[in-house]
């Protein structure tokens, strides 16, 4: 198992997540979130973090509709199809940057941080 494949590796990754949607991600911010990570991840790293996000629906507060399994699975096939709105991905990408989130669009090094250029 690579460094990059490892439960460390995702478990930043999530921990980042989870720190920039504290109360859960809202539905609207799926799309626009699986098109940020899809730069950034694999395509078995994308639905890890999902599966991942989708275990979370539980802690979910009250007013926060949680994606499902068929959500996720439609936003996953769906992403690939039909991109969000530019705004809405800058919306997204704005908020996972204030929790420390480095986006640059190029995929993540096995630290969970993104690739230098000489990597």
């Amino acid at each position: 198992m690579s460094s990059r494949s490892s439960p460390g590796f995702l478990a930043r990754i999530i921990d980042w997540l989870r720190a920039g949607y504290p109360d859960g991600v809202p539905g609207t911010d799926y799309q626009p979130l699986l098109a940020l990570l899809d730069r950034q991840l694999t395509k078995e790293e994308l639905r890890e973090v999902t599966r991942e996000l989708i275990d979370d629906v539980n802690l979910s507060p009250e007013g926060v509709e949680p994606i499902t399994r068929v959500d996720a699975g439609v936003a996953i096939s769906g992403h690939t199809h039909e991109m969000p709105l530019e705004k809405d991905i800058l919306r997204v990408r704005e908020r996972l940057e204030r929790k420390g989130w480095p986006f640059d669009d190029a995929p993540l090094n096995p630290d969970g941080c993104p690739r230098s250029e000489g990597e």
